[in-house]
């Protein structure tokens, strides 16, 4: 079996980058901008990753006569605070087979891990939200944020995740749902499976290990798009560990 799983957020955990584009917009509209991203744009503006630096990229293609009035940190900062709120609501629920497979590395004893560009209270009141209160404890290491200055699609953030975990990216498994994501995990050496989701369901995803719709639980069996394996089912620690062997095999001299 993999010796770890490790866990992309917004996404390949939940469906949460439509709640950020809400959470920006109202925003901006409490500060007074003229703004309004709308879906087109905003699944532009997630090529870059990061929010305070997707905002950043904003305001200097898009608005450049604001560059010294906007504080983009203190901004970003009060756009975190109304996604937190909506989550802790409940908006958002994990995806499908998330949880499962959770639970199935927990009894498996599989550690499990998170790497991410989002911020660490983005991702804290979600994992509290969709697996209470214990939830962020349920990751052996959670990387997020700021931890590592150069976000996806470089593979910093995995980088630290692995040091942490102490375990070779060849025998852990990434889960993603973009094509930074991918390239990131991929540049740290990890196989990937990808789930494509609402504002990814465009890109290109070659090199993924495998491309399912999702993970699968026993009422919605995901579907195979790509990559490893063939037909319908379900993605589980037996499966990945199947894939993982796979990979391993075509190392093998």
């Amino acid at each position: 079996m993999p010796p770890a799983l490790i866990f992309d957020v917004d996404g390949t955990l939940a469906e949460t980058e439509e709640l950020h584009r809400q959470a920006f917009n109202q925003t901006f509209a409490a500060a007074g901008l003229p703004w309004h991203w709308d879906r087109a744009l905003y699944r532009r503006l997630l090529a870059v990753a990061g929010g305070k630096e997707r905002l950043a990229a904003f305001v200097a293609a898009q608005a450049p006569e604001r560059a010294g009035e906007v504080d983009i940190p203190a901004l970003h900062a009060a756009k975190t605070a109304r996604y937190t709120q909506m989550i802790a609501a409940g908006a958002v629920t994990l995806r499908p087979g998330i949880a499962r497979l959770l639970a199935e590395a927990r009894q498996a004893g599989v550690p499990v891990a998170i790497a991410t560009t989002t911020s660490l209270p983005n991702v804290e009141a979600l994992l509290r939200a969709t697996l209470g209160e214990a939830g962020p404890g349920a990751f052996a290491v959670i990387g997020a944020g700021d931890v590592v200055p150069a976000k996806k699609p470089a593979p910093d953030i995995y980088a630290h995740v692995l040091r942490r975990l102490a375990i070779p990216a060849s025998a852990c498994i990434a889960f993603e749902d973009s094509t930074i994501g991918l390239a990131a995990a991929r540049a740290a050496g990890i196989p990937t499976v990808v789930t494509p989701s609402l504002y990814t369901d465009e890109d290109d995803f070659t090199g993924a290990l495998a491309v399912v719709s999702d993970l699968g639980d026993p009422q919605a069996p995901y579907r195979h798009l790509a990559g490893a394996g063939a037909g319908d089912g379900m993605v589980t620690i037996d499966t990945l560990a199947r894939w993982s062997a796979a990979v391993e095999g075509r190392r093998s001299p």
